[in-house]
């Protein structure tokens, strides 16, 4: 099986994420505004009313960037998110799974992390490459930057292939993977690029979002946004936009989630 770095989506795979083993969200260590984790917390039993365990929070998080494409720009889904529950959301080609880790599996991963080096910040790999393939991996605080990585072999790179959900032995898994259902959703709205098929959106007007990523955004309810797609433009308010769809992970409630 290819490893995370490969362009691929189809099996879960990383604007500035990164693998974070922590209990808060903070700021990212690059200044790029995007949310990373700090220090584990143990698995709580209540939920909150989003319906995410109380106290779930992002421990750990990867995200690839660069390359020709731009890929991990502002506003698109991590490739790899950890929680403190043991819950893991990756990005795949049909959509983000959804994964669940058992505490011993999940502490062992979190161990094995620190060890390879990703719970202080600093950079593997050559500086200044135009257009260079990048993993930007968040965890205790700290980010680690992992350029050209298919062509490194220090514990940093080395530990990603663990990072790869689709890879996880079913001993380690309380459940299946399953498709990830997010109870709400971020719309982010632009400039539309000529499409031929005009819709009239049925949510929230577009234009009365928060500026976020280079977007209009707005949230909704997951169940009430409707499938879209770049063909298609939506007119709110007298006006047509292009829509990108982003679905809320766990821990994140807002559009100042998603950057």
């Amino acid at each position: 099986m290819a490893g995370p770095y490969t362009r691929s989506r189809r099996a879960p795979a990383l604007a500035c994420v990164a693998l974070t083993a922590g209990a808060a969200l903070a700021a990212c260590g690059d200044g790029s505004g995007t949310a990373e984790p700090s220090s584990p917390a143990p698995s709580p039993s209540s939920s909150s009313p989003g319906g995410a365990p109380a106290g779930e929070t992002l421990v750990l998080r990867w995200r690839k960037t660069g390359g020709i494409a731009g890929l991990g720009g502002p506003g698109s889904l991590p490739d790899f998110s950890l929680y403190s529950t043991g819950r893991a959301v990756a990005s795949a080609q049909g959509g983000p799974t959804e994964y669940r880790l058992k505490p011993d599996a999940l502490r062992r991963l979190l161990d094995g992390a620190r060890a390879a080096g990703l719970a202080r910040s600093h950079s593997v790999g050559p500086g200044g490459v135009a257009d260079a393939i990048t993993i930007v991996v968040a965890m205790d605080g700290a980010t680690t930057r992992i350029v050209q990585p298919e062509a490194q072999s220090g514990p940093e790179a080395r530990f990603l292939q663990r990072l790869d959900p689709a890879a996880w032995p079913p001993s380690d898994l309380t459940r299946k993977p399953a498709p990830y259902r997010p109870e709400k959703t971020a719309v982010l709205a632009g400039p539309t690029t000529g499409s031929a098929t005009v819709k009239a959106w049925p949510l929230e007007p577009l234009g009365k979002g928060v500026p976020v990523a280079g977007a209009i955004c707005t949230v909704a309810p997951a169940a009430k946004v409707p499938a879209t797609n770049p063909g298609t433009a939506w007119r709110s308010g007298g006006q047509a936009y292009s829509v990108r769809l982003r679905p809320l992970l766990p821990a994140e409630s807002s559009c100042q989630d998603v950057k």
